[in-house]
């Protein structure tokens, strides 16, 4: 089974969206119930409609709890000579500006926050990468070269 490394900060939101979960879980189950009628030949839309959303909960549930058998936490305050999960790398993207992003597991990525995932394509190219090192990536208008400027 592979290692989940998670920042602290992954960690935590994950414990909050597994508290949510389950609670919506609970919440399910309790209005399935109620909109059951063991009665009935057929069933209810909206029981079906619970039951289909209970299963995609479930399903999430299952993910964290999976990931969390294999946790690792990692220290983002350690200093690292190459890009690693929990590091935050400063890159120039060739002829042109400079960009910063944190690189995270897939379970803490937000792209709008400048959080990428160790499996998004930049993200596979930089780890392992040190100050200085040049990285390809293809992207739909062809491949980017992006060069390590700072790493933290």
């Amino acid at each position: 089974m592979n290692k989940t490394i998670l920042t602290q900060a992954g960690y935590d939101k994950l414990i909050t969206e597994l508290e949510e979960l389950k609670q919506k879980q609970t919440r399910l189950v309790t209005q399935i119930e109620e909109v059951a009628q063991p009665d009935e030949s057929g069933e209810d839309g909206l029981a079906t409609q619970l039951k289909d959303e209970l299963e995609v909960i479930n399903s999430k549930i299952e993910k964290i709890e999976e990931a969390f058998e294999t946790v690792e936490i990692v220290n983002s305050r350690q200093k690292y000579d190459s890009v690693q999960i929990g590091t935050t790398v400063k890159i120039k993207i060739m002829g042109n500006s400079e960009k910063e992003f944190s690189i995270v597991s897939h379970f803490e990525s937000d792209p709008s926050t400048n959080k990428i995932s160790d499996q998004s394509p930049l993200g596979q190219a930089l780890i392992g990468k040190k100050i200085n090192d040049q990285v390809e990536v293809d992207a739909p208008v062809g491949k980017i070269t992006y060069k390590i400027i700072a790493i933290s």
